[in-house]
């Protein structure tokens, strides 16, 4: 088959999806397993949210509103912005995908770090647009290695906050000199995908910087505090000029419908969102503790994820995990061979990753 192909599309590497929790069990000849490698969230979806979703089936046969305009309204009181400040998405990743097509020509940069999330570079590849990369500096943000990345031809700067794979952030005094520095032109995407789990004084408050002279747009998203992963609904909180070339841009119907009606209801399930916040934090201390007990290395996170540096290979060690049917992220990919990445899960879930840990660690002659 003759296709005629650019090289940018040619040369890019599809993000690589993870095989279904069933067809991984078949694979390895277990049952039961458990699933801490996609920082999901335990407690599953808002109670609220299965219920409106099941209240709306009939209504299927009905294109989604458009405009997410109950979505939009209720969202703009509880942050106390308006509605046209609002761009809805199929997950935050739609965004994203929205601010490049919007402001990014052919040979046009955007400046990222390294490691970080892997859309943001491979999006821009797409665009035909060109990556600059800036390593982490002591598993941060370089903010001043980032500006000095900055040149005439860059258009956006993607700055996820907390960071992943890291789950560190940067301050609201670091955030503020870094923009004064941007040059004009120059947008910002804050992607605060994990900001819910962050400490409250560590949290920047992004409606701060809308109208800003450099401007911010902030990513967030329904999957992880919200546990709507598998409706994939996200927003971003911008100045409204930027939200109208993002309209401009965007897929009529793009969010589908039970996602509005489920995103809605999980935006008032207070309980179901405290007591994800309570179970992480928790479950986060706990599991660090216990995994320092191992001769391993846990890193401090403001996500509902963490690293750990098991002192050995943790390609190998995830694929003994996987064995015992507990299924980790290595760290291989993001340049850090010896770690592995896990999610906080439930409690009965939290104590088998350290029983299994603790065997494959000993099989492997890791840790102590």
């Amino acid at each position: 088959m003759k296709l005629h192909v650019a090289d940018n599309i040619a040369t890019l590497i599809p993000y690589p999806p993870g095989k279904p929790l069933e067809e991984l069990e078949r694979e390895y000849g277990i049952t039961g397993s458990i699933k801490l490698a996609s920082n999901e969230n335990p407690l599953g979806p808002s109670p609220k949210a299965v219920a409106a979703i099941r209240a709306s089936l009939d209504k299927l046969h009905r294109y989604p509103d458009g405009s997410c305009y109950y979505l939009a309204q209720a969202l703009a009181k509880k942050l106390g912005v308006e509605p046209a400040e609002l761009v809805f998405g199929n997950g935050s990743n739609e965004i994203i995908g929205l601010l490049i097509a919007a402001f990014l020509a052919p040979g046009q940069e955007v400046v990222t770090s390294h490691p970080t999330f892997l859309v943001y570079q491979k999006m821009v590849q797409a665009q035909g647009g060109i990556n600059r990369v800036v390593p982490l500096r002591d598993m941060r943000h370089d903010l001043a290695g980032i500006l000095a990345a900055v040149t005439a031809k860059t258009r956006l700067i993607f700055l996820d906050n907390p960071n992943n794979p890291t789950g560190t952030v940067f301050t609201a005094a670091e955030f503020e000199a870094f923009l004064d520095q941007v040059p004009e032109g120059v947008i910002v995407a804050l992607d605060e995908a994990y900001v819910d789990f962050v400490e409250p004084t560590l949290q920047l408050d992004a409606r701060k910087y809308l109208h800003h002279r450099t401007p911010v747009v902030a990513l967030r998203t329904f999957s992880k505090a919200y546990g709507l992963a598998g409706l994939r609904v996200g927003y971003g909180i911008m100045h409204r000029e930027i939200a109208d070339y993002l309209h401009r841009v965007r897929q009529p119907f793009n969010v589908n419908q039970l996602a509005q009606v489920a995103a809605l209801a999980a935006l008032e399930d207070d309980d179901h969102y405290a007591k994800t916040l309570r179970l992480t934090r928790e479950g986060m201390a706990w599991l660090a503790c216990e995994v320092e007990k191992l001769g391993c290395t846990a890193f401090s996170s403001q996500t509902n994820f963490f690293l750990i540096d098991v002192k050995g290979d943790g390609k190998a060690l995830y694929e003994r995990m996987l064995r015992k049917g507990v299924i980790v992220r290595p760290m291989q990919a993001y340049g850090y061979p010896t770690y592995i990445r896990i999610t906080v899960g439930l409690t009965e879930e939290n104590v088998r990753f350290v029983q299994s840990l603790a065997e494959s660690l000993a099989e492997l002659g890791y840790g102590r």
